[in-house]
């Protein structure tokens, strides 16, 4: 098992442990779209932009912009008192809205009727410094207030919502386990990226077809399963056999431990990483 796998397994349990979870949206509406996962009340996500806003959070952010994303445990070419000075320059600002991040739900895996395709696991927040550099800042919700638990470099939460959006509308969701993103609009799963155009071609695929994809993807794998029990999670790889996306392999990707596990670098404050060049 690699160290990063380690990382990671651990940081998933660290955050079970710590019971984060967002808050309870309302009710399903009747007109909620076959499939689609409940909103995220907007009253929420105001709460959870506000977390982001504290001064102690943009203070952070400015250290991991001068950093240029490298953690705090190692060391860099500058010394502290430059690093403060290109934190305060780095002037980090709130850009586009804060967005729920849904993630495949493993009782829509697992063929649970009525489940939606994926669940809300946290809330991003995309902040933008003087130079250009861009963060995910990741929230959510602990003892009845939003707290920021990760900034990731780059902002592929926010901008895939915003792609989603552009384009037509839908729920832009995340299949964490190959790093492929997709919008469910219409009753079916469209691809938003080149891991989601392999996995599902470029027309997509419906939601029916995506179910019966994912679950002999993940349905032998989910929590309870051998395979959890096991203690596995190396990753997953598509074989040409496995998608409609023309036979190409995607490669693996390291995941949590069983599938429905949200990955954090950690909990109890506001931790850094850089995002996986793809």
């Amino acid at each position: 098992m690699t160290e990063s796998n380690r990382i990671r397994r651990a940081a998933a349990a660290a955050l079970i442990a710590a019971g984060l979870t967002l808050a309870a949206a309302p009710a399903a509406q009747a007109d909620q779209p076959a499939g689609a996962p409940e909103p995220v009340p907007a009253a929420e996500l105001a709460q959870a932009r506000g977390a982001v806003q504290s001064p102690a959070v943009l203070d952070q952010l400015g250290h991991f912009f001068a950093r240029k994303g490298v953690p705090p445990t190692q060391q860099l070419t500058i010394g502290a008192a430059e690093e403060a000075r290109a934190a305060g320059a780095s002037a980090p600002r709130l850009s586009g809205d804060t967005v729920p991040v849904y993630t495949l739900d493993a009782a829509f895996v697992a063929g649970t009727p009525g489940a939606p395709v994926a669940k809300a696991e946290f809330t991003a927040s995309k902040v933008v410094a003087a130079d250009g550099q861009s963060a995910s800042v990741w929230t959510v919700r602990q003892g009845g207030s939003w707290r920021v638990v990760n900034i990731a470099s780059g902002g592929d939460e926010s901008d895939y919502a915003a792609r989603a959006a552009g384009t037509g509308g839908g729920t832009a969701f995340r299949e964490p386990q190959i790093n492929a993103w997709y919008v469910l609009r219409d009753g079916r799963v469209l691809p938003l990226d080149d891991e989601a155009r392999r996995s599902v071609g470029e027309g997509g695929v419906s939601l029916a077809a995506y179910q019966k994809l994912v679950h002999k993807r993940y349905g032998d794998k989910l929590p309870g399963s051998a395979y959890d029990r096991a203690g596995e999670g190396g990753g997953y790889q598509v074989d040409a056999a496995d998608g409609t996306g023309g036979g190409s392999r995607l490669p693996a990707v390291t995941a949590a431990a069983a599938l429905g596990v949200t990955v954090l670098a950690g909990t109890g404050a506001v931790l850094r990483r850089r995002r996986s060049t793809r």
